[in-house]
């Protein structure tokens, strides 16, 4: 899987958000200032190179529809981030959170309920 640019990824959250979808329904989504519909159909072409949507047409308006879903990018992209910048270690990474003081005691707790349910 080929990694986004920020660029992609903030579209491509837009088409995992709104499902199948042509480029009109992006812009109209997108916040204040819109982009132009012309940058966002180069973006969602590369995101069709890129193979994270499939494109159809309909006669001269293409739909959408992702082909990655928003969880398998996550969990390939934060194994990335775990391995290049936490030796590998998912402990470490919480650790830096934790040190950081992005994640609290409660948070924590919650972490660990979580994972008493699912064990």
């Amino acid at each position: 899987m080929e990694r986004l640019t920020a660029q992609e990824e903030n579209i491509m959250l837009y088409i995992w958000r709104l499902g199948p979808c042509f480029i009109r329904d992006i812009v109209n989504n997108l916040p204040e200032p819109t982009p132009p519909y012309t940058s966002v159909a180069s973006v969602v072409r590369n995101l069709e190179k890129k193979k994270y949507v499939t494109a159809k047409k309909f006669g001269v308006i293409t739909q959408y529809t992702p082909r990655v879903r928003q969880t398998e990018y996550k969990r390939r992209f934060l194994s990335n981030v775990v391995r290049d910048y936490f030796t590998g270690s998912y402990k470490e990474m919480v650790s830096f959170f934790v040190r950081d003081r992005k994640l609290s005691k409660e948070d924590l707790q919650e972490l660990m309920d979580q994972i008493e349910r699912e064990e």
